[in-house]
């Protein structure tokens, strides 16, 4: 039986970047943005709220999704898979799209006044600190395939050396305490990998809990069992980071991984409760969520560096990017579905 839940968190976790994207034009964590307009202690504050878990999860709903692949697929056609839905996308993504929400960069910052085709070149040819603000080289948004293939191809290696089968007894004989606990491994993988605060060890860490530990019916009765005090340390955990961040700009890094692996627990809890089955657009944000991701952050920077060429007044320039930017990558999605070749290199059957 399909587990529509995992579906849904992704999708929904999809669809947040665009207002987190969106209110990254004005935060507030001296790491900028394609557009920055400036520091709102508000909107990265309500970045703060979701920004512990919102990408983490994306792993841990990948390894999850992985154990379940692995029960019908050879190792061959899963590498297959992998290739298609995220190595080809990556490279695709990084040729046509990065360096279109680099050449807005520089239009924003740099008054740039040259074309496309002369910023494309630039894109290849410079190297900085990656960040891609500037016009150099960087995998954008696109870390996240490329991270998640990496991962996904490496592991391989642990799931033969040790078989599910093997560690699934142990896991489910895990306590609450020992499942909340596991968030200080994930943490001190963080340190491992880390590339500009995204971490490949720590993503590795997520994905590894989803496969062999997440993805076990009676570790989610155990945490089902446990979800009222799940909640209640949850809820004051969150509320104490978000106000210390919004009057102190406090943001402690293991205190973070904390809430954020805390935060995956409850998110799968109840979306087995209450979101495990198909609902209206499932079918239609299954096929969509990765073209949503790769086309998102272009349109929507690129959207952003008109609407504030046009309009200075707060509240309508949030309303129009985030919400634009989430029509106009629908659209384009719709596209690229028409055009066979287009729709390959997207990783859409």
């Amino acid at each position: 039986m399909r587990k529509y839940y995992i579906d849904h968190l992704r999708n929904f976790t999809i669809l947040l970047l665009f207002p987190v994207h969106t209110f990254m034009i004005w935060n507030d964590f001296d790491s900028g943005f394609y557009i920055w307009l400036g520091e709102s202690r508000l909107l990265s504050t309500l970045i703060v709220l979701v920004n512990p878990w919102f990408m983490p999860i994306l792993f841990v709903l990948a390894g999850i999704s992985a154990r379940y692949s692995l029960k019908k697929r050879s190792y061959k056609e899963f590498i297959l898979q992998r290739i298609q839905k995220l190595l080809i996308p990556f490279i695709a993504g990084l040729v046509f799209l990065v360096p279109f929400q680099t050449f807005y960069a520089r239009k924003f910052f740099d008054a740039y006044d040259g074309g496309l085709w002369e910023n494309w070149k630039y894109f290849f040819t410079h190297l900085t600190d990656f960040n891609g603000y500037d016009g150099a080289f960087t995998p954008g948004h696109l870390w996240f395939l490329l991270f998640l293939f990496v991962i996904s191809m490496t592991s391989l290696f642990l799931f033969r050396w040790i078989p599910y089968r093997k560690t699934a007894g142990r896991a489910e004989r895990m306590s609450i305490w020992g499942l909340l606990l596991l968030f200080i491994p994930i943490w001190l993988f963080y340190h491992l990998g880390n590339f500009g605060g995204f971490s490949i060890g720590k993503d590795l860490a997520l994905y590894l809990s989803g496969y062999y530990i997440l993805s076990s019916d009676l570790v989610m009765e155990t945490l089902e069992k446990n979800r009222k005090w799940l909640i209640f340390l949850w809820g004051i955990s969150t509320a104490a980071l978000v106000f210390l961040y919004y009057k102190f700009q406090y943001y402690g890094d293991l205190w973070v991984n904390f809430i954020g692996w805390i935060s995956i627990l409850i998110l799968l809890v109840f979306g087995k409760k209450y979101w495990n089955q198909k609902m209206f657009l499932t079918d239609y944000f299954n096929r969509a969520s990765y073209p949503i991701y790769l086309l998102h952050q272009s349109i929507l920077v690129a959207l952003a560096y008109v609407i504030t060429q046009i309009c200075d007044v707060f509240f309508i320039q949030i309303v129009f990017i985030c919400v634009g930017s989430f029509f106009l990558t629908v659209f384009a999605c719709h596209l690229v579905w028409m055009i066979p070749g287009v729709r390959r290199i997207f990783g859409i059957k």
